[in-house]
């Protein structure tokens, strides 16, 4: 387990760049933090860093956003705040995402828990004061 802490957002390209050179085998990757912890903020740095050319947005009302890279991987952006229960998820066609090998970052994970494979990488957010923020990650 990995602890970071940052005082502004200006600190948040190192956070997002460790998890970058940590991620190793991982494919998919759970953002957990209470609301406004910084969890999109958080990816939208992980995708400059990725190179990601579109911008990217919550995808609280599309569930799920794809991005490319410029090298032309994809990486999936889920928000599951809004998924009520696993059948849902199914419709949803998410284990096809989650088996496709590309890089998957979740916001509220644990409502597609079930669907989720054992080996995942964890970022639990910690809001800490103002613009202060502790990153666990495992």
């Amino acid at each position: 387990m990995k602890e970071i802490s940052i005082d502004t957002i200006e600190q948040l390209p190192r956070v997002a760049q460790w998890i970058i050179d940590n991620i190793n085998s991982y494919k998919i990757i759970i953002v957990d933090g209470e609301m406004g912890a910084g969890k999109t903020t958080l990816i939208k740095e992980i995708g400059k860093l990725f190179r990601v050319e579109q911008i990217v947005n919550s995808p609280t009302f599309a569930i799920i956003n794809e991005y490319e890279t410029r090298d032309g991987k994809i990486l999936y952006h889920f928000d599951c705040y809004r998924i009520e229960s696993i059948q849902e998820a199914l419709e949803i066609g998410i284990p096809e995402y989650l088996e496709s090998g590309n890089l998957c970052f979740i916001e509220w994970a644990e409502n597609i828990r079930t669907l989720l494979p054992e080996q995942i990488m964890k970022i639990k957010i910690f809001v800490e004061g103002i613009t202060q923020r502790r990153f666990s990650i495992g």
